[in-house]
């Protein structure tokens, strides 16, 4: 580590955050004093075996998870994503891989993510990624938290009433090299939306934990809560977390199907749409997740995609320049970043690997049409509850070969657990214990 201790010193520095994103979507850290700094940058911060397996709901692990208190892995920090925390004077954070013998741990979703980057390099690939997040700003009081207020989609009037936030945001997150390109109040009341630039996987689920950690953290110094939970409001809109992939061969973009003769993009996105249903138990992964998703909200509900179809699971849109991305819909911040993102590489190219043919692109919202026209476009209704989508991830060979034995174990056994917590409760005492997580 020759000179970063002095030059954290110089940046005043006195505390680093090794963090880490588990399997229940919540950001952890353990902090270390700048002057014990030297051994835990060669040999990490210890974490219990138990760890991945700790729901969102309680502190206490799953017993079914295969994990327990025997067993201690090390969260060795990743000093390429070391930055300095403009809402925490003094304070700096690392984002950690989990390791066991100097190996990457089984259970990890970091090196989940980059087994599969890797595993798409092999095909001659790589991707760019960008996430769109909504959420909601809220004044907390003796009761429920309430929306910060009532403004439109777009409306001037909401973004006069909530500039100075946006620029805090803006100016927090681009501190931390996390460059924002959009942003504007979401039609919810009190939702906000904000998109930043594209980068690899990796860095791009490292920049959403930076993300939410941020909005999380300047929204308390105004005094205010920030929420992603999907489905907070019954009576306003659900939050998304939209993925916007581009797919490329060297440094060509390879992504739109229309002019590309290269069909490796049309096959990848096939792979995803195919597998959709067991995908969704990574992106969309808590019981409120499903409350957002429904035919015309927008959310991305049905098995399909097609040009600036904002109802399809997948879209592509389109500009002045031509289409350069593609767009997921069915995903939201309840997400492990490094999962999702995982699980859609490891889909899209076995849709590579098997040629899946990509069908139709629809021009119509695809709620309007009858059952028989769907099942006749192929086009199916996804998943309208998680423990379906947890049934076919469960099944899912693909998933479970490339997310490791252990991985896909320990990560239903926690989402199970969390299912198996809200059963009993209605959907206000829900958003009620999870408001504050997300």
């Amino acid at each position: 580590m020759p000179g970063l201790t002095q030059e954290l010193r110089t940046k005043g520095t006195r505390f680093v955050r090794f963090l880490w994103c588990d399997n229940a979507n919540i950001l952890r850290a353990k902090v270390v004093p700048i002057d014990f700094l030297r051994d835990a940058y060669t040999r990490g911060v210890g974490i219990s075996y138990a760890q991945p397996a700790v729901p969102a709901m309680r502190d206490a692990f799953v017993a079914d998870s295969g994990l327990g208190p025997v067993g201690e892995a090390r969260l060795i920090g990743d000093w390429t994503s070391l930055v300095h925390l403009p809402y925490a004077p003094g304070h700096a954070r690392v984002i950690g891989d989990m390791m066991v013998g100097g190996q990457p741990w089984s259970h990890c979703p970091r090196a989940f993510l980059r087994r599969m980057v890797e595993r798409a390099e092999s095909f001659g690939l790589s991707l760019q990624v960008a996430l769109e997040n909504e959420f909601y700003l809220l004044k907390p009081g003796q009761g429920r938290p309430e929306p910060l207020d009532d403004t439109l989609f777009c409306a001037v009037h909401g973004l006069n009433q909530t500039g100075d936030l946006f620029t805090q945001f803006v100016e927090a997150l681009e501190d931390q090299w996390c460059r924002v390109v959009q942003f504007h109040p979401e039609s919810g009341g009190g939702q906000l939306e904000i998109s930043v630039l594209h980068t690899d996987p990796i860095a791009a689920a490292d920049r959403q934990v930076t993300f939410r950690e941020t909005i999380h953290a300047v929204a308390h110094r105004n005094d205010l809560m920030a929420t992603f939970l999907p489905k907070p409001f019954p009576d306003r809109a659900g939050s998304g977390c939209h993925i916007h992939l581009s797919l490329w061969k060297g440094d060509r973009n390879i992504t739109d199907p229309k002019t590309e003769s290269d069909t490796t993009s049309q096959h990848f996105m096939a792979g995803i749409l195919e597998h959709l249903p067991e995908l969704m138990a990574l992106t969309t992964p808590t019981r409120n997740s499903y409350a957002r998703l429904g035919p015309h909200l927008w959310s991305g509900a049905c098995s399909c995609w097609g040009y600036d179809n904002r109802e399809a699971a997948v879209r592509l849109p389109s500009s002045p320049l031509g289409v350069s991305h593609f767009e997921l819909k069915t995903h939201d911040a309840s997400a492990n970043p490094y999962l999702a993102l995982g699980g859609i590489i490891a889909l899209g190219l076995q849709g590579v690997e098997n040629k899946t043919a990509l069908g139709k692109p629809v021009a119509q919202d695809p709620g309007l049409f009858t059952d028989e026209e769907r099942q006749e476009l192929g086009i199916e209704r996804l998943p309208s509850e998680l423990k379906h989508a947890l049934a076919a991830l469960e099944r899912s060979e693909v998933l479970k070969e490339a997310m490791g034995e252990d991985l896909h174990r320990s990560y239903l056994s926690v989402k199970r657990e969390e299912l198996n917590s809200v059963l009993e409760l209605s959907p206000e005492e829900e958003v009620d214990l999870l408001l504050r997580r997300y």
